[in-house]
């Protein structure tokens, strides 16, 4: 059984690393979840949000039973020094819920977890109440998981949108499911001319980061098997 257990929020944020798992189905409480294994590790994805994302985190950890959970995907920037693709390994992650706080070995900075996407105005006002560096919209739900069934648990973030960058209306094209809707957002931004700059610029930055991602996660793999085997002595 895989001994990592990835939970993001949708396959695009970690398709570099999925493109050459198994693909198996599996139910938990009733719900579907695809999952992309591979010898050590298995990703889910469960939409955005925390609901999606404790949901995944639950079924992961009831069906393959893994020593170490990890929050995987994008973050927005709260810190002006980071730039799309950069990797944060925070060592506090906030709810911004309740402001509970999940401390993490090996991390450094905090992270944010926030209910919606957060604008340019929200992601300074986040800054400046949390003194976090990045936000996101799962961590906190994932890490509650963990907590709760006594797993190991970590988080790996890359920038996908800096401090200043004005996100385009997507919070309403984010189903109940946490799935976004992609082809309604396209036909709300097709006849709005002035927001086709900021969304094709949307896209290259995910791509990057998503990228970046698959890279990170590529490079540190031995170090975490690693750790991993040596924690189970």
């Amino acid at each position: 059984m895989p001994e990592v257990a990835i939970v993001a929020a949708l396959e695009r944020e970690v398709s570099g690393i999925i493109r050459n798992c198994r693909r198996v189905e599996g139910k938990h409480q009733g719900r579907k979840f695809a999952f992309f294994e591979d010898d050590k590790r298995v990703v889910v994805c469960g939409g955005i949000g925390v609901d999606g994302a404790r949901r995944a985190a639950e079924a992961v950890i009831a069906l393959y039973h893994p020593a170490l959970v990890q929050s995987v995907g994008f973050a927005g920037a709260l810190d002006a020094g980071f730039r799309v693709g950069e990797i944060f390994v925070p060592g506090v992650v906030i709810d911004a819920r309740d402001g509970s706080r999940v401390e993490i070995d090996g991390g450094n900075g905090v992270l944010i977890t926030f209910m919606t996407v957060a604008d340019a105005e929200q992601k300074a006002n986040l800054a400046q109440a949390y003194g976090a560096q990045a936000v996101d919209m799962e961590a906190a739900a994932v890490a509650a998981a963990a907590r709760a069934h006594g797993i190991r648990f970590s988080v790996v973030k890359v920038i996908s949108d800096e401090l200043n960058f004005e996100m385009p209306e997507t919070a309403r094209f984010i189903d109940s499911q946490g799935r976004f809707r992609s082809a309604a957002f396209a036909a709300y931004v097709a006849p709005r001319p002035w927001l086709w700059r900021r969304v094709a610029a949307l896209a290259r930055n995910s791509s990057k980061a998503a990228r970046a991602l698959a890279e990170h996660l590529r490079q540190a793999r031995p170090h975490l098997n690693h750790v991993i085997e040596a924690k189970s002595r």
